[in-house]
């Protein structure tokens, strides 16, 4: 049996499929900060027997907690001399360039607790200056009296040559066997040296809590069943424990990239290779885009950047993905100029709504679904007073506005919707992309609800709500890869290519993966993934480039600069065909490729008719109330179009389909609506 958790700001999820091929799913609340004890819970719920549990698949929002909230360790810096500043310094690409009040962001390390030591690179990896192990114990013991629980180790050009670093670790650990310590030429081999620092201090500072968290939840597994535990991380595979308490910061984003990997798989089995990935949860709002079947990955990943914030840049390989603070627990407030407003705040799974009654005292996004007749009181596990939350709406919402507590709760969806839109907008057409051409995955337990009427908004005439939508990112991890991925810096013309380095490079890179697989005991085939960062000679900016695995000639040279040429023109809609090319970086991605569940056929017969749970009214915009019929998702005959306006229940989520829409339930059991959008795209 295959098992997948995912830890979400308001629930947990959980998936399996046995070795028939069924597959179930379950949800509970989250239970911060012990997270370990809400994945138990969930099992327990699930009823499934733990002896059974061959693999064990966990995603976690740990590591990204502790950075926006600041709840890592104190982590100190070692780098060369006269580089402690690197961080403070950071770029001068400032994103609001005419604010005067800008501030460039606060590092993660003091400036105190940032130590400089004699040792020396170029930028060909060559010694200048030996490294200074004395300067290291005076170090060791200043840092030990500031009480540092991690320190993150980068000195100049390691990327090339991490002797330097490598033997700084191991002398640290000798000395000091309790603290934390990150590398920078284990964190990512690519040049930047701002960058790279950034990435290491942040891997280091949430390295203990990770630690403690994947140690915790191992002891609790290991009581249950002797399985193969793996964690989700931000590229789109998953990986070891032990490898993952090592590199925490590729966990970054493990749960939301589960939900957009699986909706690629999913795409590719119904035959939609275009898709947006939208996933609404408790807290928040994801959404990324897939083209021909691809996920984009990137290692240009920012952590709190946005219009007016710089951010934290991460040097790891990402899934591509917007993320905003709007979700079901998403909390509506009046700013200091009277403007409403949804979000980021969220109320979460503790206390949650004012409809949990466990002592939530704001009006969120739930709370307006439920009031417009959108949610049922049915559906849920507490007893929801509708009283008490129409008098909070209408006292804190309606009026100011003069409003009745519906319609307050009204403008609470549009105001919600709005801030999504804004998101799916950045994904695709802000990237250039036409939202004609793509089909919507929508998922998470609010995904379902706000998909319809965001796909009709941003023109998209296709939305799918897949099977176990609630816990769409949780089956998703069922469906990935263990993954490794090695990214290095290798600087060279392309029309001046050395054919054989450049073919020991790739036999290098390949043959260090393959040791990291083989040390984490993974026996599963290894497929490898070429690609290399190309740009135009003088250019910032860079393309990735995927290859052949075939030896490097003039004939792969040709076809590597013309869809280097293709793909610039696609990006930034320019092409150079008589600008040098310049390849600054090698990518190889390592796939550890594992059995995975086949799409079950859930071909059901009956009639509409059977499926009408009952009908009420339900608060639509432009029509108000109106008699709608409440389907059940479970006895949705298959294939059968069903007019809107109407809604279909399940466990833990809802579809809304408003007037001039359909939808109807293919042999997979997804729910596939039309929008109404007419489109020749």
């Amino acid at each position: 049996m295959r098992v997948a958790t995912d830890i979400g700001g308001t629930f947990t999820d959980l998936v399996y499929v046995d070795e028939k091929g069924n597959v179930q799913v379950e949800k509970s609340s989250t239970t911060p900060p012990n997270f370990e004890k809400g994945v138990l819970e969930v099992i327990r719920k699930s009823g499934i027997n733990a002896s059974e549990i061959e693999e064990f698949i966990h995603g976690s929002t740990v590591v990204i907690n502790a950075i926006t909230e600041r709840k890592g360790v104190k982590t100190a810096l070692i780098t060369t001399k006269g580089f402690r500043d690197v961080l403070e310094i950071a770029r001068g690409n400032r994103p609001d360039l005419f604010n005067v009040r800008y501030e460039k962001p606060t590092p993660f390390v003091e400036r105190y607790l940032r130590k400089e030591v004699n040792e020396r690179l170029n930028a060909k990896g060559e010694v200048l200056a030996p490294l200074n192990t004395d300067e290291l114990l005076t170090i060791i013991d200043e840092l030990k009296k500031e009480q540092v629980e991690a320190i993150a180790i980068v000195y100049l050009h390691s990327y090339l040559n991490p002797d330097h670093e490598r033997r700084t670790k191991e002398f640290i650990e000798s000395q000091w066997p309790e603290v934390f310590v990150s590398a920078s030429y284990e964190v990512t081999r690519e040049w930047r040296e701002y960058e790279r620092t950034s990435s290491t201090v942040l891997n280091a500072y949430v390295k203990p809590i990770a630690s403690t968290y994947i140690n915790k939840l191992n002891d609790e597994l290991k009581q249950l069943a002797p399985s193969r535990n793996y964690i989700m991380q931000s590229n789109g595979g998953t990986t070891t424990f032990e490898h993952a308490k090592e590199l925490p910061l590729y966990m970054l984003e493990s749960g939301p990239v589960a939900g957009v990997y699986g909706s690629a798989v999913l795409g590719k089995e119904i035959g939609e290779h275009n898709i947006i990935a939208f996933d609404i949860g408790g807290t928040t709002a994801k959404c990324s885009l897939i083209e021909e079947g691809e996920m984009k990955v990137s290692t240009d990943y920012y952590i709190e950047k946005d219009s007016k914030r710089a951010g934290y840049p991460v040097k790891v390989p990402v899934v591509d993905i917007v993320e905003i603070g709007n979700g079901g627990g998403s909390i509506a407030w009046i700013d200091e100029v009277g403007s409403l407003k949804v979000g980021p705040q969220s109320a979460g799974s503790q206390p949650g709504p004012i409809a949990y009654g466990q002592g939530g005292t704001e009006p969120t996004t739930t709370d307006a679904n439920l009031l417009t007749g959108r949610l049922s009181p049915k559906n849920f596990d507490y007893p929801v007073n509708l009283n008490v939350i129409e008098k909070v709406i209408k006292e804190k919402i309606g009026n100011p506005y003069s409003l009745s507590a519906v319609e307050a709760a009204l403008g609470i969806i549009r105001i919600a919707n709005a801030n999504m839109l804004t998101a799916l907008k950045l994904i695709s057409i802000r990237k250039g992309h036409d939202p004609r051409r793509f089909a919507m995955v929508a998922f998470g337990g609010g995904g379902s609800m706000h998909a319809a009427a965001l796909a009709k908004e941003l023109g998209v005439n296709k939305v799918i709500i897949p099977f176990a939508s609630p816990v769409f990112s949780a089956w998703g991890m069922l469906m990935t890869d263990l993954r490794q991925d090695s990214v290095v810096t290798y600087k060279s013309i392309l029309s001046e290519l050395d054919f054989e380095e450049i073919s020991q490079e790739w036999t290098s890179i390949e043959n260090r993966l393959l040791a990291t697989f083989e040390s984490d005991g993974v026996e599963e085939p290894i497929l490898f993934l070429r690609f290399v960062d190309i740009r135009y000679v003088g250019q910032e900016h860079t393309v990735k480039v995927s290859v052949p695995e075939d030896e490097w000639n003039e004939q792969i040279v040709e076809e590597v600069k013309e869809r280097f040429h293709q793909l610039h023109e696609k990006n930034y809609t320019f092409r150079l065909e008589d600008a040098q090319c310049e390849i600054v970086g090698l990518h190889v991605t390592a796939l550890g490729q594992v059995k995975k569940p086949e799409l079950a056929n859930v071909e059901k017969q009956g009639t509409l008719t059977d499926a009408i749970k009952e009908i009420r009214p339900v608060y639509f915009e432009q029509i108000g109330w109106i008699e709608t019929p409440i389907y059940d998702r479970e006895l949705l005959p298959t294939e059968q179009v069903i007019n809107g306006p109407l809604i279909v229940e399940e466990k833990a989520a809802v579809t809304i389909i408003e007037k001039g829409q359909s939808l109807h339930a293919d042999v997979y059991g997804n729910l596939i609506i039309d929008t109404g959008v007419q489109t020749n795209a």
